[in-house]
């Protein structure tokens, strides 16, 4: 199941265990073997067939956290329809829910202990890359900094940021109402109810604070920062014709939602909006030069109450999803590829199941290998490696 899990095929997973490990196993038992134990996780997962290996997912701590993060984000996996046959039929993308719920090193400050915008946010290549954009020429940041901070002072600033210490990971096909209660239920075992600091960070995504309202209210809630660097800097370029003061006017935006002044950016773009003459719910088409000054306005003033960050540094809170895209990537490489289709949703949500469990730092997925009860028409052999 490591194999199955870590390598990038079942294929692979297969070569894998003969070359390294001698064990000659099939491709299609590899396969039958992960369908298996996912299904099983998913009755561990959600409390049916017994409570044995229900208990057996998770390792509760002794103590709470002294600071527990949850953070959840939506992927993309490719599936087919099952029973069809050979060949891919009903080709679809499905969205996965995914979360990852930390336990995180903690402490905080008098004032804030990062006033100034990242050294990295400076950067108009990287800012691009955030923005999906392409950077339309190049620029001196030096010059583009002039008058405005030195070297020294963007790297004179404390060390605020709380470490990982031990991850807890989720990956589902389920609704975002199921999911949620996947993350209450995981979240309660982690003991992370009754941390002293609570932090709950997503995107802008409608079904991100649907889930915090319903299970996670009293944990702060915190807009991810990088996503509206990506409105700011696009809505810049949509404000100012010369690349070199469109990139100013974004380092202006995103140093004053840094600095907690979110209400000042808004301010900005409504007056920019309404000297073109545009309102809120005017409806733009999408090669609207426009619409990234509306679209940026939107989306500061849905979630300005979760934007306040210099409060959020000083109480050794976290202030990006980082973590959460990081795992993102880590499922994505063992569910997306090339000619890569899951059936749909048995196959799909099996590989989420085995991936997400692999990749907890709870060991989560040998501990529930070592206590499954197995079938109960073949004798277990007594040696421990056949767990």
């Amino acid at each position: 199941m490591h194999a199955a899990a870590e390598s990038r095929s079942f294929k692979r997973a297969a070569l894998v265990l003969a070359k390294v490990g001698g064990n000659t196993i099939s491709i299609k038992t590899v396969a039958r073997i992960s369908q298996d134990i996912g299904k099983e996780l998913v009755q561990a997962r959600d409390g049916g067939a017994s409570a044995a290996p229900r208990k057996s997912l998770t390792s509760p701590p002794e103590a709470p956290p002294e600071l527990a993060v949850v953070q959840c984000d939506g992927g993309r996996i490719r599936t087919r329809a099952s029973d069809q046959g050979p060949g891919v039929h009903g080709e679809a993308w499905r969205e996965s829910k995914n979360a990852c719920l930390v336990r995180m090193s903690h402490k905080t400050f008098l004032s804030d202990p990062h006033p100034e915008l990242p050294r990295c946010f400076y950067d108009p290549l990287h800012v691009a890359k955030i923005a999906e954009k392409q950077a339309p020429e190049p620029v001196d940041v030096v010059t583009v900094l002039a008058g405005s901070l030195s070297e020294e002072e963007l790297e004179q600033a404390e060390d605020w940021r709380p470490k990982r210490l031990v991850r807890t990971c989720l990956s589902s096909l389920a609704c975002s109402e199921s999911f949620g209660q996947q993350m209450a239920r995981e979240s309660q075992a982690r003991r992370f109810d009754e941390a002293p600091f609570r932090a709950f960070l997503g995107d802008g995504l409608a079904w991100n604070w649907s889930i915090w309202k319903e299970h996670y209210a009293s944990y702060v809630p915190i807009l991810d920062f990088i996503h509206p660097l990506a409105y700011l800097y696009a809505a810049a370029l949509a404000l100012e014709q010369d690349y070199p003061r469109a990139f100013a006017r974004y380092l202006q935006m995103a140093r004053a939602c840094w600095q907690g002044k979110v209400e000042t950016v808004i301010e900005e773009l409504a007056q920019a909006l309404q000297q073109k003459e545009i309102g809120d719910e005017d409806r733009l088409e999408t090669g609207d030069p426009r619409r990234p000054l509306q679209e940026a306005c939107r989306y500061l003033r849905h979630n300005r109450d979760r934007m306040d960050y210099p409060r959020y540094r000083r109480s050794g809170l976290p202030v990006t999803t980082a973590l959460m895209e990081s795992l993102v990537k880590e499922i994505n490489l063992r569910v997306k590829g090339t000619e890569m289709f899951w059936n749909d949703p048995e196959g799909a949500e099996a590989i989420l199941q085995i991936r997400a469990a692999a990749l907890c730092d709870d060991d989560r997925l040998s501990r529930f290998l070592a206590t499954r009860p197995g079938c109960p028409y073949v004798r277990r052999s007594s040696l421990s490696t056949a767990a």
